[in-house]
């Protein structure tokens, strides 16, 4: 990141965190505005499709999170946690979080992370021990930590990723989880004391050198799943998104071959998937024809899709559902006959 702009609500600069983040760009112009989330020269200016990438790097939004709610998941983990950060520095031509944005997604990062691990302590004293297992964990409690932001990254911005690990250790009936495209090795040093999941998102190669835009290679995100293991972090994996096209099923052939080769026998032994096929978005695919149409040649294929309108109201597009059931066996499958040690918690 080479950051030039930064838009800050009042209320951060008065912050210790919004101090330390400002520190770290000296040279960058501080613009103050009412609200972080909501800034007209960045999100609302068309011409920013055309500098996707350049926004990412240059600007940084630094704001207060006034509204604290942990709200039900169930899939990836329990509970949805307060985002410390909002958007990315990473540019995948699929993300979700830029479909509410407009015309750019920098990073929004929040200011007030003592409120955020006070409000997260007290929920989690509320909710007691766990004492049913269910897909998310058998004994603690999961909260997501990145929904919509990857804590890898946000840890290159702020000590907020710090900080919600090391709480994390001294909850015994709760565990963090974020899933990641960025080996950020700073985490290793981080002594989570098996408190934290990491999930390392994963594709076929071929696919992610065109979707997945400044992001660490496959390759790599594999081979620091040992690694982050033998730091202390649970290490699962995120099979997502499955992307179809004319040879998918042989790439993630090779995929899972490598994945097989890679983890160490105690990796295995404690790993878990995740898989997720593609849902795509009618207002991001017409943003990406605007800074990187050759991606939508695999994402937008209303040949094999079908529309399906969101809960809160966006055009949605998933591949078709009788198609989808079946390519999904197929890939679970495989999975059974290649790496039958990798347990699926949940696909769809």
């Amino acid at each position: 990141m080479d950051v030039r702009t930064i838009y800050a609500e009042p209320a951060a600069l008065d912050l210790e965190r919004g101090r330390e983040i400002v520190a770290r760009w000296p040279q960058a112009e501080v613009v103050e505005v009412a609200s972080a989330n909501r800034i007209d020269a960045v999100h609302n200016d068309e011409q920013n499709v055309q500098r996707w990438v350049r926004v990412k790097t240059e600007v940084l939004a630094l704001g207060v999170r006034k509204t604290m709610t942990a709200r039900v998941n169930g899939r990836s983990a329990d509970w949805i946690a307060p985002s410390a950060s909002n958007g990315c520095a990473m540019a995948c031509a699929y993300c979700y979080v830029p479909r509410h944005k407009g015309y750019a997604n920098p990073i929004t990062v929040y200011a007030n992370i003592e409120q955020m691990i006070g409000y997260l302590g007290r929920h989690i004293v509320r909710q007691g021990p766990k004492t049913e297992p269910n897909q998310c964990d058998p004994q603690a409690w999961v909260y997501d930590l990145g929904e919509n932001s990857d804590a890898s990254v946000d840890a290159m911005v702020s000590d907020n990723v710090l900080d919600l690990v090391v709480a994390f250790r001294n909850w015994p009936t709760a565990k963090a989880s974020f899933a990641t495209k960025q080996v950020n090795r700073d985490l290793l040093d981080y002594d989570p004391q098996g408190r934290t999941r990491v999930r390392f998102s994963v594709m076929p190669e071929r696919t992610a050198k065109l979707l997945d835009i400044r992001t660490s290679p496959v390759s790599e995100r594999i081979a620091a799943v040992n690694d982050f293991l033998e730091a202390g972090y649970e290490v699962h994996l995120n099979l997502s998104p499955v992307v179809v096209h004319e040879e998918w099923l042989a790439d993630w052939t090779e995929l899972l071959a490598q994945l097989n080769d890679s983890l160490s026998p105690a990796a295995k032994a404690q790993a878990q998937a995740e898989v997720i096929f593609l849902t795509h978005n009618q207002g991001l695919h017409e943003v990406n024809l605007g800074w990187h149409p050759q991606a939508e040649n695999l994402l937008w294929r209303p040949d094999i899709q079908e529309f399906k309108t969101s809960q809160n109201g966006m055009r949605n597009v998933r591949y078709r559902a009788a198609w989808k059931s079946v390519w999904k066996q197929r890939l679970l499958d495989l999975m059974t006959e290649q790496t039958p040690w990798l347990t699926v918690r949940y696909a769809f």
